[in-house]
C-alpha cells in the first residue's frame, strides 16, 4: 500500500457525557403538576364555573414549578456537568 504524507490527523473533541433528557423524578413530578394545573384551568374558562377555579389552575402550577426546582435540589433532577451524585449511604 502506498502511505499518504499529505494527509491530515483528525482530532475529535471529547466525548459528551451520557443525559437523561429529563426523565428524572423532578421532570416527571413538574410536568405532571403543569398539566393538571393547565386542565384545571382549561375548566375554569367554561361558562357557569367560578372564576376561582381559573386561579386554583395557576396555584397548582406554581405549586408545581416550586416542587420540581426542590426535588431537583434534592438530587433528584437531572445531574449538572461537573457535579457528581451523592450516593446514599444507607446500605454501607
Amino acid at each position: 500500500m502506498t502511505e499518504n504524507r499529505n494527509a491530515e490527523v483528525a482530532y475529535l473533541p471529547p466525548a459528551v457525557p451520557p443525559t437523561n433528557h429529563g426523565h428524572t423524578t423532578a421532570a416527571w413530578t413538574a410536568m405532571i403538576g403543569i398539566m393538571l394545573g393547565v386542565a384545571v384551568g382549561a375548566v375554569g374558562m367554561l361558562p357557569d364555573v367560578p372564576d376561582a377555579v381559573v386561579w386554583v389552575g395557576v396555584v397548582i402550577v406554581a405549586a408545581s414549578l416550586v416542587l420540581g426546582l426542590v426535588l431537583r435540589n434534592m438530587g433528584l433532577g437531572q445531574p449538572k456537568d461537573g457535579v457528581t451524585p451523592r450516593r446514599s449511604s444507607a446500605g454501607h
